[in-house]
């Protein structure tokens, strides 16, 4: 059985540029638009992986973290934000609130799946 990973951000075209390279790494996928869609998709399907924008309308990525991570279901999941965002501070809110890797837009494909099968056992 595929692992099954989570995207969220609010890009439809970065979702779709993700989406591709995961599938040809034999992932099964999820998308969603923002945080709080990301919720909605996690009450639905169990996941083995999050990938998550920091920033999105409805709900940020580290206020989906942190929603995240108050429910013992997916206590545990790895999360990796990928992200514009590249500032130390915002970084460190980032992996306080439980991320579990950092990788800044532009992103190769590679380094991608390498954090990936860092993080999935």
């Amino acid at each position: 059985m595929n692992r099954k990973i989570l995207i969220i951000d609010d890009s439809a075209v970065f979702r779709k540029i993700i989406s591709v390279h995961l599938k040809n790494a034999n992932f099964d996928l999820i998308e969603a638009g923002d945080g709080l869609e990301g919720l909605k998709q996690l009450e639905a399907n169990a996941v083995d992986l999050i990938v998550s924008d920091m920033n999105m309308p409805n709900m940020d990525g580290i206020s989906f973290i942190k929603k995240v991570k108050e429910n013992a279901k997916f206590k545990f999941t790895p999360i990796i934000m990928l992200t514009t965002e590249s500032q130390p501070e915002k970084k460190q809110q980032g992996m306080d609130a439980g991320a579990k890797a950092w990788l800044t837009k532009p992103f190769s494909p590679e380094e991608l799946l390498d954090t990936i099968t860092k993080l999935l056992p």
